[in-house]
């Protein structure tokens, strides 16, 4: 395959250039994993007979893969970042694909590991090579078309599912088959016709652990631990406390996709304009109130439309955390960017790893009580986000480092 450097990816025709290649990855992706989440409440309920606990297992088991990230450090020393992509998004498409035939707690646990390894090193080689192959000062509003782009593909997907789900008495092996398969035909096009780019920026291949990266990491672990708590039981309570139907999650998720068409653009530029410190401040003063009422769903008796709303306000909310990677990128030296996404990841990871299962049985008991938890990890992102400067960049990582020259570690 033909190797191109950076430099003179603009001389490619536009469907063959770096941005083109982010754009179809970011349209596979989320055809496999999106129409996987979309369904996976009703499919494990229904087929498997899944409870709280149950969940909370198998979403512990989806975030191992996460949690051991850093092992691409160790890939790419062999697979370039851009081949180990396209292994990723095929094994992802392959497993959503056949997700069906494993019907059982067992048989969902394997695939879904199967899958998560693809969905966890893809996405940890993807927000390196954007950070490479993007210019700082248009990669917010850059990652924002990314993610309208994403959004856009899933909502054809959801459309679909919408209008025929129940008029064509859909099976969960179609459409799972059916999502995997498109994931499958956009990488056979991305192998075929776009060459291998060369980053000006050789990335060092090997584990680092940087000093002055030390709030970003801090922002990760508190990412990942709150995340789960939306990603694992907030849709799991619209099946379980509202009894949603497959077509009513999904349209659900619609109107998630919908509002991100819309607003992720308008997102990346105000990250653009009002900077990463003021729209994480802003996202996590969101989260805190979002998981609180959240808390108020069962506390109070509140309804099926906040609910809704929430779930809503909750998803775009987390658009917002694209701010975290151009902070990242405005900090890092340019070799560090691979290394440190891998790092990052597994950090991400770690409360993922544990907290699913944990608060499975805390579900069981106060599911209120999860979402005060969660509130009071937003929080403490808002108390870290605090801490980054107005105008980040090496030697500026933080409030405190005071435009300080960047160590040499």
């Amino acid at each position: 395959m033909k190797t191109v450097p950076l430099s003179q990816a603009n001389s490619l025709p536009i469907w063959r250039r770096p941005v083109t290649l982010l754009f179809l990855m970011a349209i596979a992706m989320p055809l496999s994993f999106s129409t996987w989440l979309a369904l996976l409440n009703n499919f494990v309920i229904e087929v498997a007979q899944f409870d709280g606990s149950d969940i909370g297992w198998l979403h512990t088991v989806r975030e191992i893969p996460g949690f051991l990230a850093v092992g691409v450090i160790l890939v790419i020393m062999v697979v370039r970042e851009q081949v180990l992509a396209m292994l990723s998004l095929a094994l992802l498409g392959v497993a959503t694909a056949v997700t069906a035939w494993f019907p059982t707690l067992g048989g969902i646990m394997f695939i879904t590991l199967l899958s998560s390894i693809g969905f966890h090193y893809y996405e940890t080689v993807n927000q390196s090579l954007q950070l490479q192959w993007l210019p700082k000062d248009r990669a917010p509003k850059v990652l924002g078309w990314l993610i309208a782009a994403g959004s856009a593909a899933t909502l054809v997907a959801y459309v679909l599912i919408v209008l025929t789900w129940e008029s064509l008495n859909l099976s969960y092996n179609t459409v799972f088959m059916a999502s995997g398969g498109l994931t499958l035909v956009i990488v056979a096009y991305c192998v075929l016709a776009m060459p291998q780019f060369e980053s000006p920026n050789p990335q060092l291949k090997k584990f680092i652990l940087r000093r002055r990266y030390w709030l970003y990491y801090a922002l990760q672990f508190m990412s990942g631990a709150r995340r789960q708590i939306f990603v694992v039981f907030a849709g799991f309570m619209m099946v379980e406390r509202f009894g949603f139907d497959v077509h009513e999650v999904t349209g659900l998720y619609l109107i998630n996709l919908l509002a991100n068409m819309a607003l992720a653009p308008v997102f990346g530029h105000a990250v653009s304009y009002f900077g990463e410190r003021r729209t994480l401040i802003f996202e996590y003063i969101g989260l805190v109130l979002v998981f609180l009422a959240y808390g108020g769903i069962y506390w109070f008796g509140w309804g099926v439309v906040l609910a809704a709303a929430l779930y809503v306000l909750d998803h775009l909310f987390f658009s917002l955390a694209l701010a975290l990677k151009t902070y990242f990128q405005k900090i890092s030296a340019p070799e560090d960017i691979a290394p440190t996404a891998a790092v990052a990841f597994t950090i991400n990871h770690i409360a993922a790893v544990v907290l699913p299962a944990l608060l499975g049985y805390l579900w069981m008991v106060s599911p209120g009580a999860v979402f005060a938890l969660a509130a009071g990890m937003a929080a403490t992102s808002l108390a870290l986000a605090l801490m980054i400067p107005h105008h980040p960049e090496p030697g500026n990582e933080t409030i405190f480092a005071r435009g300080l020259p960047a160590p040499a570690e």
